[in-house]
């Protein structure tokens, strides 16, 4: 319930059009899923021709070679990436979130205490968001705040030898008073005993997935608010009035 409401997304077939480029950006995550520090350019060069053989290693901006904050220049590399497979992760959910939602598909159980069903007549993904009590969303954005904090708190955090785009285990650290029979990643361990190249792949997998649901994402809010600025998407979803950056306005 948490994901799937707070998922609002973006293109269809653009996206395959636009993975190819999207996948090209440089601030990315590693090829190693070892430590991003004392290596951060290689690790990107590495993860850019992974990612994408004919453009490689792209980087207009030239993010790479910048610091943030007082940090090394490694240490800057790793929040990049961190950052890039996080809002990956976000994309995706949304993408997904936003499909199932705009086809009506919903838990069969209320969403409240009072028998209130999910807010699925309520029109396009957006709009549902909007017909949810301020109750709810405080709900669901809490626990993505304690999800955001606990990924900056728990285990070596990915600035100081951690690796990006690793949530920390439930069960290390001590940071949650009580026993959590499930982590965020891999609840059941199905990954524990894949070799470090399956992971790797699936890590370049993952890195260009979620590329391509950030320009999804973005492509159905927009054609949503401006009618006609994705014209593949032209008529395939309903326009919205409302704010999709106020997440209180109705």
């Amino acid at each position: 319930f948490v994901i799937v409401h707070f998922v609002t997304m973006t293109k269809l077939s653009l996206i395959s059009l636009l993975i190819g480029s999207a996948a090209a950006f440089a601030p990315a995550p590693a090829a190693k899923t070892t430590v991003a520090l004392n290596g951060g350019m290689d690790d990107l060069k590495a993860i850019a021709e992974k990612s994408n053989p004919v453009l490689k290693f792209y980087d207009p901006l030239e993010l790479s070679s910048t610091t943030i904050w007082g940090n090394s220049n490694d240490e800057t590399i790793a929040f990049l990436r961190q950052s890039e497979i996080k809002h990956g992760r976000v994309a995706m959910a949304a993408f997904v979130g936003y499909i199932v939602q705009s086809n009506g598909i919903h838990f069969p159980w209320p969403i409240s205490t009072d028998g209130t069903p999910f807010p699925f007549a309520a029109g396009s993904p957006p709009e549902q968001w909007d017909a949810l009590s301020d109750a709810a969303k405080w709900q669901i954005i809490l626990f993505i705040g304690f999800l955001e904090w606990y990924s900056e708190a728990g285990g070596t955090h990915y600035m100081r030898g951690g690796v990006p785009g690793q949530f920390p285990k439930f069960s290390d650290g001590g940071l949650v008073p009580h026993p959590v029979p499930f982590n965020l990643f891999d609840p059941f361990g199905f990954s524990k005993n894949r070799s470090e190249e399956a992971k790797q792949n699936g890590l370049i997998k993952e890195i260009n997935n979620g590329r391509a649901a950030m320009f999804g994402i973005l492509g159905f809010i927009s054609e949503q608010r401006v009618e006609g600025s994705v014209p593949l998407l032209k008529g395939l979803v309903t326009h919205y009035d409302g704010e999709t950056m106020a997440p209180f306005a109705h």
